[in-house]
C-alpha cells in the first residue's frame, strides 16, 4: 500500500473512532445538582380580615394574600401551615393553589411540636398564624422576634428564617398588597 493510503485508512479509522466517541458520549445523560440551598421558613400573621366569629379576609386581605404568593412562589416551598381558622387558611390559599400543596392545619398551643417537626424535615416551609402566636413561634427558631405585632394595623410583617445546619438566621422583611 502506498504512503497515502495507509494515512488515508488511518484518518478513516480515526474519524470512525470519533464518531463512536461521540455517539457514545450523545446517549448519555449528564446531571449536575447544584447543592441545595439551606431551607428556610417564613411566617406571617394571616391577612386583613372582616370582624365578626372567624372572619374572611377583606378585599384588602385578599389582595394581601396574592402578594404573598406573588412573593413566595419561587422560594421553594414544600408544606404549608396553617391554624384552623378562615382567616389563616385563606391568606395560606392563593400560594397553595400556586404551588399545588395542601395547607395542613396546625395547633398554635403545640408550636413546640410544630417547630420541631420543621427543623427536622429540612422543607423550606410557610407558616400562617396569628399576631399573639407568631413571634412565640419565631423565638423557637432562636430568633427575636421583635416588637410585638400591632394588632389593629400591622399585617405585612414576614419572618424569613434561614437553618443552615447549626447556625439560624432570621430576619424581619415586609410585603405588600398589590
Amino acid at each position: 500500500m502506498p504512503d497515502t493510503s495507509i494515512q488515508r485508512l488511518r484518518g478513516l479509522l480515526a474519524f470512525c473512532g470519533l464518531a463512536v466517541v461521540a455517539a457514545t458520549l450523545a446517549a448519555c445523560t449528564f446531571t449536575f445538582t447544584a447543592p441545595s440551598a439551606a431551607p428556610q421558613v417564613f411566617i406571617v400573621r394571616h391577612a386583613e380580615k372582616v370582624s365578626g366569629p372567624d372572619p374572611e379576609l377583606s378585599a384588602a386581605g385578599k389582595a394581601r394574600a396574592r402578594a404573598l404568593a406573588n412573593r413566595l412562589d419561587a422560594e421553594g416551598i414544600t408544606r404549608i401551615f396553617s391554624t384552623d381558622t378562615r382567616r389563616t387558611r385563606d391568606t395560606a390559599a392563593p400560594l397553595a393553589a400556586r404551588l399545588g400543596l395542601d395547607v395542613e392545619i396546625y395547633d398554635p398551643r403545640r408550636d413546640r411540636e410544630l417547630a420541631a417537626l420543621i427543623r427536622n424535615s429540612g422543607e423550606t416551609v410557610l407558616v400562617v398564624g396569628h399576631s399573639n402566636t407568631v413571634g412565640g413561634l419565631v423565638a423557637l427558631f432562636g430568633i427575636a422576634p421583635g416588637e410585638p405585632i400591632d394588632e389593629a394595623t400591622e399585617y405585612d410583617r414576614l419572618y424569613v428564617i434561614t437553618l443552615a445546619g447549626d447556625e439560624v438566621r432570621g430576619e424581619i422583611r415586609r410585603y405588600g398588597a398589590e
